[in-house]
């Protein structure tokens, strides 16, 4: 029974994952469908978390609009996300960056990682 639910999931898998670490600032496409159309939205971020392994790997992305903070999670190897590109590389030493939610403004920036 195990190796069957392995073959499922090995077969959901994407080829490609995107390399991406907490605290980076990623935008993030997505496939939305409205109706019989589909297009593709972009959600631009600070990575809070990254959880799972496998197939049910998620990772959560948080960004502040019109001064309220928005949080979405996705799953890593989900077909409606298209493609994830870092814009910047973030400086944390934390694997969860939940102290971002409680502060605003230039308190709820990372530092850039300098390469």
């Amino acid at each position: 029974m195990n190796n069957i639910i392995k073959n499922i999931e090995d077969a959901q898998m994407k080829a490609e994952v995107p390399q991406f670490k907490v605290g980076d600032t990623v935008r993030v496409s997505a496939k939305i469908k409205e109706g019989n159309r589909e297009r593709t939205q972009v959600f631009e971020g600070t990575v809070l978390k990254k959880q799972g392994s496998g197939v049910r790997a998620t990772f959560t992305v948080r960004k502040i609009s019109n001064g309220v903070g928005v949080e979405k999670t996705w799953p890593l190897h989900s077909p409606i996300v298209e493609k994830v590109e870092v814009v910047r590389l973030g400086k944390v030493r934390r694997a969860k960056l939940n102290y971002l939610r409680s502060r605003t403004g230039k308190a709820a920036k990372v530092k850039e990682l300098v390469r």
